[in-house]
């Protein structure tokens, strides 16, 4: 299973969980690759063009509907190069700062930015990326400007924001859960466009100031192309199950992800949607992968 992002990040702790459920199911280990790089277009690519046998998947993220619209000259094809086997889950992301910085609201956070302008800055798991496009949004709708810088993968971004060299970031809910328990981060919204169960104190965007914001991301399994339809079902059965799994199902939801499991057209019909509402974002952003 290739993780197009880095270890300890949402896209990877949503593919080890299910990665063990699936080897087990099928009685042999199921290895989780990380790829990372390019907002997960070196993964992606690297599984569009895998054998189509089924002993390759992706575990993908909303970057696969994001990407088609920041890129120019992608080695895949979004839609055409994927066989989509089920959509995994649904993960908000949490407005988080540094718990020096003097902020503890989003309307604070709107008025420390216009009085430094340009002069906070801001994490994201990479140019492009989902956690990019969420404060790009923000920014957008409040009349800010700060200053991003791109990591890696949500794991490197958090890590300098506990730190302190870095005051904001938004994150994955999953994976940027443990720095708030740690009270290395505090929270300011929560990006859904409901509150989550895990966090039923914390405000969305919208109810803290911002009205109309949401972006929430996700993610899914692929296969290459012309993967067996019987193989791409085989996985899909298993995946679903793993996700009703009262072990799986416990350990995300309590990360703050919503687990979801469908059929591949399901899938199919909701990256389609998910490439159509991301290519109007973009477009309104005037954004390319460079920024």
């Amino acid at each position: 299973m290739i993780v197009p992002f880095a270890i300890a990040g949402g896209t990877d702790i949503v593919a080890r969980a299910v990665a063990q459920k699936i080897g087990e199911a099928f009685g042999q280990s199921v290895v989780v690759d990380n790829k990372t790089g390019a907002n997960g277009n070196i993964g992606m690519e690297l599984a569009a063009k895998a054998p189509p046998d089924g002993y390759t998947i992706i575990m993908t993220s909303s970057a696969l509907a994001i990407n088609p619209s920041m890129y120019k000259g992608l080695g895949y094809d979004a839609v055409n190069d994927f066989a989509p086997v089920s959509l995994a889950t649904l993960i908000p992301f949490i407005l988080v700062a540094n718990a020096a910085l003097p902020v503890n609201s989003v309307k604070e956070l709107v008025t420390l930015a216009r009085a430094r302008k340009k002069e906070l800055s801001y994490a994201s798991s990479g140019a492009g990326n989902a956690t990019h496009l969420a404060m790009a949004l923000l920014e957008m709708m409040t009349k800010i400007e700060l200053n991003h810088i791109p990591y890696k993968g949500t794991g490197q971004g958090i890590t300098d924001v506990m730190g302190g060299h870095v005051p904001l970031m938004f994150g994955a809910l999953p994976s940027t859960l443990p720095g708030v328990k740690a009270r290395k981060l505090k929270i300011l919204a929560i990006s859904s466009s409901t509150r989550s169960a895990v966090l039923p104190d914390v405000p969305t965007v919208a109810e803290a100031g911002v009205p109309g914001y949401e972006l929430t991301s996700w993610y899914g399994v692929l296969a290459p192309a012309n993967t067996p339809q019987s193989i791409i079902m085989q996985i899909n059965a298993e995946i679903v199950r793993a996700l009703s799994t009262p072990e799986v199902k416990s350990r995300l939801t309590g990360e703050g992800a919503e687990p979801v499991g469908n059929s591949p057209p399901q899938f199919q019909a909701y990256i389609r949607k998910e490439i159509d509402k991301y290519a109007k974002i973009v477009a309104a952003l005037g954004l390319t992968a460079g920024q």
